[in-house]
């Protein structure tokens, strides 16, 4: 049967049909375009806001979400189908466009990966840019007798796609041994900066050029700002540039040549919504790249005279160190024959000589790009200011840039760094310990000025009175036995809800600091389970006014002593260990460190309850604002002992052998230094015990306990059961720490 002859318009409207949902693909194309350009503009102003001008990749990368978004833009340069209106050849020669801009955006993003994320990656970006330039070659040679200078702008766009997609091949095979460089280089730094910072107590503006001093460090041994440096990348910014202006062109001639010519797209309307969205994001997505050109440029001026042409274009060792090394390696292929083998291992070493010679080529053509570049900028300089001598941008250094510039980690063959660069540098972590000093912890510092000594650390807890009620006892960290007393407290009837209230946010304050170290510093995550019932009993008590579904309200009501609540948290806390105790046969139940945290919690409310009923038994008559006082006190002076590690801390959390964290952890060091500026000064005026030279000692709050009960053979419960400030008394040496009785 001839549908043709029974229905003559048959297939007209199939094809109609078929071509129905176009339009809806189209929008699904534009937000695809949308949703790169919108990530290719945060990194912009990302970089911008924080004076990275390298503009380090953050939400635009290479990666199997970027890619797959990608291909989704790029449906209309795979698309053979007929598309004939200016608007239809504007839409595809954007996209051409619009990948080779997010390619040269989230080059640096290849910098912090490893070997196979980079060969995974750019396996995929090779397979999809091969398949558009294929797709796009192919449709030319049909459009090619239709209008030439539409083949021209495509082939040109074609052209720089595929040749940035050899620099990035070629990037990614420096990447690895550069990153070995600097961290050779970060290594030998850190040592350089450790012996200088010394081991002794640090004062807050040697902790601060300290911290200065790592930010450089890490900032400039990031991969991706050793990449975005490169030649390689700054080649990337100019081809970038001509793209662009090759899509303005187009713009300009085909609405200039055409404006009377009909528009046929079978996408309809939402080829003018692609377009306008691809070419504002050519727009605003070559801004980052052309800006590394531009900046490398004007830094490589500052060399210029100083080193040959011959020097300028020498081609380092890490850019083929890799390919040489494949090289010479021998083939992973079993193979009997001998013949067979050595024919094998010619080709993989003529092919890797091609692969070099391409390397170098690149390279040096990339270095003579920049050469040029940094020519033409200075001849402009001069022209601009030809009535006055040119300022070289490392030509006003502050002594501050002078200082730290030794701890700049360049490559072999970079242009120096200039001092401006080094100064934004250092002014942006200047401004995380400024941001940090604007967030002060008052009420902390109020509790801290409550106490004069570390005493509290021996005084929650009698070893010797209290009897344990399992065969073991979990250790204390510093967190537990704080949120505990701070429970207890908050408990005692007859408390006015202010002073409470001031005692929740001081400790609010102090745990933020207590949990930095405590993390840094229990790094196999032994003592995971005991930190983790430290933070079970704070939100219940900070957010819920209770403890183990108990409302502490409830326990305060009036006529009842603070014995009577005493004693009656400790029973059921005792109760809820027993209960544990009778309720479980696990044999990894038998370790206290596996127990949990309900259990844990109870535990230490237990010890530390019987303690302080066991310091008042003979002192019935203390009223329960003495006892809350007294209570404060010793939690300030656990605090205390906890936060003369911040040095310690700040000194451990500014180094890290992880490149990714270097910066995340100085900036974090920073924030806290700005924070803490006021309780380093405060405790900078407290004699340490001896131990406390040791990091590894000093924060164990355990070391603490055992170090004082040896100095100090006094009954702590002489101590919790002082009955004013006014007899408290004056700080006497015992060993090398101070000791002094507890007053209300």
């Amino acid at each position: 049967m001839d549908w043709n002859s029974h229905y003559p318009d048959y297939e007209v409207d199939l094809q109609a049909s078929l071509d129905a949902p176009k339009p809806f693909i189209g929008l699904y194309i534009a937000a695809a375009s949308l949703i790169c350009t919108l990530a290719m503009v945060a990194d912009t102003l990302s970089g911008f806001r924080s004076k990275k001008l390298w503009f380090p990749c953050k939400y635009f990368a290479i990666n199997a979400t970027s890619l797959t978004i990608l291909a989704v833009t790029m449906k209309l340069t795979v698309d053979l189908t007929n598309m004939t209106g200016i608007n239809d050849e504007l839409a595809t020669l954007s996209s051409l466009v619009l990948m080779s801009t997010a390619m040269s955006n989230s080059m640096t993003s290849l910098a912090p990966m490893d070997t196979k994320e980079l060969l995974l990656n750019l396996t995929a970006l090779a397979i999809l840019v091969i398949t558009i330039a294929v797709n796009v070659c192919m449709y030319n040679v049909e459009a090619f007798r239709y209008d030439r200078a539409v083949f021209l702008e495509k082939m040109v766009a074609t052209f720089f796609m595929l040749l940035l997609l050899l620099v990035l091949c070629c990037s990614s095979l420096a990447i690895p041994t550069a990153t070995i460089y600097i961290q050779s280089k970060y290594r030998e730094m850190h040592k350089i900066t450790r012996v200088e910072g010394g081991e002794c107590r640090l004062t807050i503006d040697e902790m601060k050029l300290m911290i200065q001093r790592y930010w450089v460090m890490a900032e400039t041994s990031s991969p991706q700002f050793e990449l975005a440096g490169s030649v390689l990348s700054a080649s990337s910014g100019l081809m970038c540039l001509f793209t662009a202006l090759t899509l303005v062109e187009a713009h300009i001639r085909l609405h200039l040549w055409y404006m009377d010519y009909g528009d046929e797209s079978n996408y309809k309307w939402s080829t003018i919504i692609i377009l306008y969205i691809q070419s504002s994001g050519v727009v605003l997505g070559t801004i980052a790249p052309v800006s590394r050109w531009y900046f490398a440029a004007r830094f490589k001026i500052s060399e210029l005279g100083r080193r040959s042409l011959r020097d300028q274009l020498k081609i380092e060792r890490y850019w083929t160190l890799r390919l040489v090394e494949w090289r010479e390696s021998s083939l992973r292929v079993q193979i009997r024959h001998r013949r067979c083998r050595k024919l094998l291992h010619d080709a993989k070493r003529l092919l890797l000589n091609i692969c070099i010679k391409v390397q170098i080529l690149v390279v040096r053509t990339s270095k003579l790009i920049l050469f040029i570049s940094a020519i033409c900028g200075n001849a402009i300089f001069l022209f601009l200011n030809r009535n006055k001598i040119l300022k070289r941008p490392d030509s006003q250094a502050s002594d501050e840039g002078s200082d730290l510039s030794r701890y700049v980690l360049i490559l072999e063959g970079k242009a120096e760094m200039p001092k401006k660069i080094l100064r934004d540098i250092c002014n942006e972590v200047n401004t995380l310990i400024q941001t940090g000093r604007k967030k002060q912890p008052k009420n902390l510092v109020k509790l801290l000025n409550m106490s004069e000594n570390f005493k509290g650390v021996t005084k929650f807890d009698d070893n010797k009175e209290v009897p344990s009620l399992h065969s073991q006892e979990p250790p204390n960290c510093w967190s537990l036995p704080v949120v505990t007393l701070t429970r207890i407290a908050i408990a005692l009837p007859n408390i006015p809800k202010d002073e409470f209230m001031e005692l929740l946010s001081g400790v609010s304050e102090g745990l933020y600091f207590v949990k930095l170290i405590e993390k840094s510093v229990d790094g196999d995550g032994e003592l995971t389970n005991i930190r983790n019932a430290g933070d079970a009993v704070w939100v219940g008590v900070e957010l819920y006014h209770k403890w183990q579904d108990k409302d502490i309200q409830e326990t305060c009501q009036n006529g009842r002593s603070y014995m009577q609540v005493l004693q009656e948290l400790s029973d059921k806390a005792k109760k809820a260990i027993e209960d544990f105790k009778t309720g479980t046969e696990d044999y990894l139940m038998r370790n206290p460190l596996n127990w949990p945290v309900t259990v844990i919690a109870a535990n230490s409310m237990y010890r530390i309850t019987q303690t302080i009923l066991l310091a008042h038994k003979d002192d019935d008559q203390a009223t329960d604002e003495e006892v809350f006082e007294r209570l404060s006190v010793m939690i300030s002076e656990i605090f205390a002992a906890c936060l003369t590690n911040l040095v310690h801390f700040i000194r451990f959390e500014c180094h890290s052998n992880v490149i990714k964290e270097r910066v995340k952890r100085v900036g974090q060091a920073a924030v806290v230094l700005g924070k803490s500026e006021e309780i380093i000064e405060i405790l900078q005026h407290r004699e340490l015990p001896n131990f406390c030279m040791d990091p590894a000692k000093a924060t164990n709050i355990e070391e603490w306990r055992r170090a004082f009960m040896e100095a100090d053979n006094e009954n702590p419960l002489a101590s919790i059961s002082a009955v004013s400030s006014n007899e408290t008394s004056i700080p006497q040496s015992i060993g090398e720490h101070v000791s002094i009785e507890l007053g209300g």
